[in-house]
């Protein structure tokens, strides 16, 4: 028998495609993000569209940016992200998320700085759904004594 069987394979090159992307899947409420970053200079695309267009609020912009500065790359690389379903707010969540794994898979040293932040815990809040006999999931019709 040879020592072919007992040999560990070799690692595989970590989530990069033949343009050398990162990529990652953010999700937050009903909304999916798509990322892709490589090295760059802190371009920032949002379904084809600039970053600052996209999110028009700062609170969501600032949401995003959070890894990216905690782990002190905002400037070192490009994010693309195709984003589908739900919100602004839910949008800018699973951006976050997306951008987020994508960095680990680039630079696995970062996973402990954002794992500190929060940065790679999916939020599971979803909209509770609406029930029978009421108006929405927990607000009822208004009772009418007479």
């Amino acid at each position: 028998m040879t020592d072919e069987t007992t040999a560990t394979p070799e690692p595989t090159p970590v989530a990069t495609t033949g343009s050398d992307y990162a990529w990652g899947t953010g999700r937050r409420k009903s909304s999916v993000a798509r990322v892709r970053i490589r090295p760059g200079n802190g371009l920032i695309t949002v379904n084809g569209r600039p970053f600052d267009d996209y999110f028009p609020t700062l609170q969501h912009r600032a949401n995003v940016l959070e890894p990216l500065q905690a782990a002190g790359v905002a400037s070192r690389y490009d994010v693309f992200a195709n984003i589908n379903g739900g919100g602004g707010t839910g949008q800018a969540g699973a951006l976050r998320l997306g951008v987020s794994r994508a960095l680990v898979k680039a630079e696995p040293e970062l996973s402990e700085v954002l794992r500190d932040g929060g940065f790679l815990t999916r939020d599971g809040r979803m909209v509770e759904r609406k029930k029978y006999g009421q108006r929405k999931a927990r607000r009822r019709y208004q009772f009418s004594k007479r």
